[in-house]
């Protein structure tokens, strides 16, 4: 039987919320998390400002953090960042959102799946040659409201593109909230 890892999440909350969280209030939020004992914790995004604005202050809020055996996620949506958060010894897990969903992924990282594909791959290299472990958000895991082709084949089918690459960690994520019990 296979451990169950728990990963708290407070980054998809937090930066969703318009108006700006205090730096030192989001330090301690995620201190208090951290001391729960959860096995992960997705707590900031290195992308661009203007795109998550409640995440300009990562790194600062990462130097903040008190040490802990939970390891650190953070998300990225390009070299740029994942460049960025490779820098930062703490960070042990770079996440990417990859959609199944061509208009979700178009809006939430300003490319094509193709080309997000593309962009995987090099991050995946530039995680592995950093020593951090790469994990893919799968956008839209669960159903599309955007009227792109939805199925559940076709979120495999992309997985197993994914873990083709070499990628061994995926979270299903239900970004907009539509999954029921069927």
């Amino acid at each position: 039987m296979q451990n169950i890892q728990i990963t708290e999440c407070p980054r998809d909350a937090m930066q969703g919320i318009k108006k700006f969280i205090n730096t030192d209030l989001k330090v301690n939020y995620l201190n208090d998390l951290l001391a729960v004992g959860f096995d992960r914790l997705d707590c900031g995004s290195f992308v661009a400002p203007k795109t998550i604005p409640q995440m300009v202050d990562t790194k600062e809020v990462l130097s903040r953090l008190n040490p802990s055996n939970t390891e650190l996620l953070v998300i990225v949506a390009n070299e740029r960042g994942a460049k960025e958060a490779s820098e930062i010894q703490r960070i042990k897990y770079l996440g990417y959102p990859f959609s199944v969903s061509q208009t979700f992924q178009q809006k939430n990282t300003n490319t094509s799946i193709e080309s997000s594909f593309e962009r995987v791959q090099d991050i995946y290299n530039m995680a592995l040659a950093q020593n951090k472990t790469f994990l893919i958000y799968v956008s839209m895991a669960l159903g599309n409201p955007y009227g792109d082709a939805w199925s559940p084949e076709i979120v495999v089918e992309w997985i197993y593109k994914l873990k083709n690459l070499g990628i061994k960690e995926f979270a299903l994520a239900d970004t907009v909230g539509i999954a029921t019990e069927k």
